[in-house]
């Protein structure tokens, strides 16, 4: 528009609130994914194990089903810290899978874009960027994790009766605390990794890579120095050891809990690290 004609007009409509301004590229995030017809369809494909586990919980209780199958014992394992162990390590799979396909859409359009002036040249700062879209993953995600995890839990309560439900609330704790380290892990490592890239497809492919690759390099460590400290850089195993700490299920995992904590701790400042250093409203080209 010309500047002579002084046509334009400054925004006086109402202001979202500052508190809340992160959550607006996580809604317009959610309508873009909802259009994906390959993320529905998968996360159907995810729903089917914890519906299995639902099936299973409500079978355990039915003496009629139990006889039928002639167990002996009587009975069928219960739910308990090894059960929830199990579902955490399938879905804590899926939920990663998930993200290294969600994750790289939400950041490298906008760095491949130029698009981060357009954010920051409002009253948008940085840390709410990153907060909007780690509100969308995080919201993905849990859809797979901790909260079928404890509707899981609840049904188990209401068959079980309230004196269970009192003396494993430390399950519930430990499941839901497990499962939301992890999916803040994927969403770190996943928008991290993005934000070095800048190309949607080999992002993707670096962050399954992590997981996969991670597990073989720890492999070949111990292998060849014939020690075990090399399962710290398989952040599959590491984050196996904290879910049999927190279940309270003896895995048979040999790294030691606080070195688990370690390398978590130690993968997020990186990727915080990362994150901060790309994500900025200008760019140095060199």
């Amino acid at each position: 528009m010309a500047v002579y004609k002084r046509n334009y007009q400054g925004y006086d409509g109402a202001l979202t609130p500052a508190w809340r301004r992160f959550l607006v590229p996580a809604r317009y995030g959610y309508a873009r994914l909802a259009q994906s017809r390959f993320l529905v369809s998968f996360l159907a494909l995810c729903m089917f194990y914890p519906v299995l586990c639902a099936m299973y919980i409500y079978a355990s209780h039915n003496p009629t089903f139990v006889a039928l199958l002639r167990i002996p014992g009587g009975q069928l394992p219960p739910v308990d810290g090894r059960f929830f162990y199990f579902f955490s390590v399938l879905q804590g799979t899926l939920s990663y899978l998930l993200a290294a396909f969600v994750s790289p859409g939400l950041i490298t359009s906008d760095l491949a874009n130029g698009a981060l002036p357009l954010y920051f040249s409002r009253p948008f700062s940085r840390t709410q960027y990153l907060a909007g879209k780690a509100a969308l993953m995080l919201g993905v995600l849990s859809l797979l994790t901790w909260i079928p995890g404890l509707v899981l839990f609840v049904i188990e309560s209401t068959l079980s009766g309230w004196a269970w439900m009192q003396a494993n609330l430390w399950m519930a704790a430990g499941l839901a605390a497990g499962l939301f380290v992890w999916i803040v892990m994927a969403t770190l490592i996943g928008f991290a990794l993005s934000a070095l890239v800048k190309w949607r497809v080999a992002a993707g492919a670096l962050v399954v890579g992590v997981l996969f690759a991670g597990a073989g390099f720890g492999a070949a460590i111990n292998a060849v120095v014939r020690t075990s400290a090399g399962s710290a850089v398989d952040l599959s195993f590491v984050m196996r050891a904290v879910w049999s700490d927190l279940l309270r299920y003896d895995a048979g995992i040999y790294l030691p809990l606080g070195q688990a904590w370690l390398v978590l701790g130690a993968v997020a400042v990186v990727c915080v690290g990362i994150l901060l250093r790309r994500i900025r409203p200008f760019e140095v080209i060199k």
